[in-house]
C-alpha cells in the first residue's frame, strides 16, 4: 500500500502529532530509489512548510532525528578503546575552534574522528580551512581515517554523502522553500548527522548573535534543548554551550588566515580571549569524557597547549592527511593574498559593536567564502582584525586589514564594511564569550 503523505501533511498542518510509523515512512520516502515509493518534492515541500508554521512536538523531533540518522551509514568506534567525542558548531565568523580544540583533546587522551563540511554564506567551513594547507586532503578512505585517529587522536574528513542522506534531500528543499529557520528541522538536520558519526560524547557550540543563525538567546536555548533531548533519546551524552557571535571569534577571518591563528594559539600565543575560550571548551569535553572535574580538565588542556603536545598532535594530523607539517613552524608556507588594504576608524572612542554577519559577508566578497556551493574560494583571502569589542581606538587607527586577489574585491568589501563597526564615546560593558551551558544529564 502506498504511503499516505497527504495524511502527514494534513495532520501537521492542523497541529496533530504524527505517529512514529508515519515519520519513519516519510523519511523512507525521502531517499527511496523506486519512483513508486519516493515522495515527490512538492509534497515534501508542503510538509516542511507545515512544520515551519506549526512546529513539531519533542517526541516527533526525536523520532525524525533518529529516522534521518538511520537513512544511511552509521559509524562505530569501539575498536579505538577509549572515549570518542565530537564537537559541533552551528556556524560563526572566524570560528576555528575545531582546529584548536581537537588537538588539545587528542593530547589529553580523547579520540575525535571528525566529519566536517564546507562553508556556505557568511560562515566558514572547517574543510575549507584545512584544505588551505598545502597538500592536505580531507577525502580519506575509511581505513586511512581510522588509522590516523588511532595515531594522532583525531582526523578531519569531508562528510560522506552516505551519512544521513535524508538530510541532504530535505535541506536542499528547505533552502529553496524558506523553511530553513524551523528550529525542529534545524535540530533534526544537525543531530541526525552527529548521531550517525557514533561519538559517545557530543559538545554543541550553539552560536547566538548578529553573525549566527540564532539571533537571540531564547531561540538558541530552545534549539539546545531540542538537540539535547534528541541526544538523550539516542543514549548519548551531550552538552550545549551558548557562545557569543555578536563579534567574530578571534582576530583572523578566512581560511589560511584562520589556520595561522589556530597554530598561533597552539604555540601559546594568538588572541588571549580565543585561547582561553578553546581551553574552556576542551575542558568541557574532557570532563564529559570522564577525565576528571572541570577544573582538573582545564588544567590538563592548558598544559597540553603550554607543553606543545597539542601542536604536535596537529602536526601529526596534517602529515597523516598528506599536508605539509612544516606549516606548524613556518606560517609563510600557507597561501597569501596578492593585495591588501587597511580599513581605519573614522573617529576616536571605544569599539562597542561589530556586526559579525556584515564582516563575514565582506570576507566572502574578498574571496574567502562562497554564496553558492560551486563557488571557488581564495584560501589566502580574508580579514585580520586590529581592534575588537571593547578596544580603545583613535581616529585613523587601523580597525582591520583586508586581503584579496584584486583591488576591485577590496573596494567591494570596504564599501560593505562602512557600518560594520561601531565606535562610541564610552567603553562598553564586558561581554563573555560563553553565555550559558546546558547539560543533557539535567533533562528529566
Amino acid at each position: 500500500m502506498r504511503f499516505d503523505m497527504k495524511e502527514c501533511i494534513r495532520r501537521t498542518k492542523h497541529g496533530q502529532p504524527l505517529t512514529k510509523a508515519q515519520i519513519t515512512g516519510l523519511v523512507r520516502g525521502v531517499t527511496a530509489k523506486n519512483p513508486a515509493e519516493a515522495i515527490p518534492d512538492y509534497q515534501l515541500s508542503a510538509w516542511l512548510m507545515a512544520v515551519c508554521l506549526r512546529g513539531l512536538t519533542d517526541d516527533e523531533t526525536a523520532v525524525l532525528t533518529a529516522a534521518m540518522r538511520d537513512s544511511g551509514q552509521t559509524m562505530h568506534w569501539e575498536m579505538l578503546g577509549g572515549p570518542v567525542c565530537d564537537k559541533h558548531s552551528t556556524g560563526g565568523v572566524g570560528d576555528k575552534t575545531t582546529l584548536i580544540l581537537a588537538p588539545i583533546a587528542a593530547a589529553c587522551g580523547v579520540y575525535m574522528p571528525k566529519m566536517s563540511g564546507r562553508g556556505l554564506g557568511h560562515t566558514g567551513g572547517t574543510i575549507d580551512k584545512l584544505e588551505s594547507i598545502p597538500g592536505l586532503t580531507t577525502a580519506l578512505e575509511p581505513d586511512a581515517f581510522l588509522s590516523l585517529v588511532q595515531r594522532a587522536g583525531f582526523a578531519v574528513a569531508m562528510q560522506t554523502g552516505d551519512l544521513a542522506p535524508a538530510d541532504k534531500v530535505l535541506y536542499a528543499l528547505r533552502d529553496v522553500t524558506e523553511t530553513v529557520d524551523s528550529i525542529p528541522l534545524i535540530c533534526a538536520s544537525i543531530m541526525s548527522k552527529k548521531l550517525a558519526t557514533g561519538a559517545d560524547h557530543i559538545l554543541l557550540d550553539v552560536k547566538v548573535g548578529s553573525g549566527a543563525f540564532m539571533k537571540n538567546d531564547a531561540d538558541a536555548a530552545e534549539l539546545s534543548r531540542l538537540m539535547l533531548t534528541a541526544a538523550k533519546a539516542d543514549g548519548r551524552d551531550c552538552t550545549a554551550v551558548l557562545t557569543d557571535m555578536d563579534r567574530p571569534l578571534g582576530m583572523y577571518i578566512g581560511n589560511a588566515l584562520e589556520v595561522q591563528e589556530a597554530i598561533a594559539v597552539l604555540r601559546s600565543g594568538g588572541d588571549p580571549e580565543l585561547r582561553e575560550f578553546c581551553i574552556d571548551m576542551a575542558a568541557e569535553l574532557l570532563a564529559m569524557a570522564g577525565k576528571g572535574t572541570y577544573e582538573a580538565c582545564r588544567s590538563q588542556a592548558a598544559e597540553a597547549v603550554a607543553s606543545g603536545r597539542a601542536l604536535e598532535h596537529l602536526r601529526m594530523m596534517i602529515e597523516g592527511q598528506h599536508g605539509d607539517p612544516r606549516v606548524t613552524e613556518d606560517l609563510s608556507l600557507l597561501p597569501s593574498a596578492r593585495c591588501s588594504r587597511v580599513f581605519c576608524a573614522d573617529r576616536s572612542g571605544w569599539v562597542t559593536g561589530m556586526d559579525s554577519e556584515q564582516i563575514g559577508r565582506a570576507s566572502v566578497l574578498l574571496g574567502a567564502g562562497r554564496m553558492q556551493k560551486k563557488d571557488p574560494i581564495d584560501p589566502g583571502a580574508g580579514i585580520v582584525l586590529a581592534a575588537k569589542y571593547g578596544s580603545a581606538v583613535q581616529a585613523g587607527d587601523p580597525l582591520m586589514t583586508l586581503y584579496a586577489d584584486t583591488e576591485a574585491m577590496l573596494d567591494a568589501a570596504e564599501h560593505s564594511l562602512r557600518t560594520a563597526v561601531t565606535v562610541s564615546e564610552t567603553a562598553p560593558p564586558a561581554q563573555p564569550l560563553i553565555r550559558a551551558k546546558y547539560s543533557g544529564r539535567e533533562l528529566t
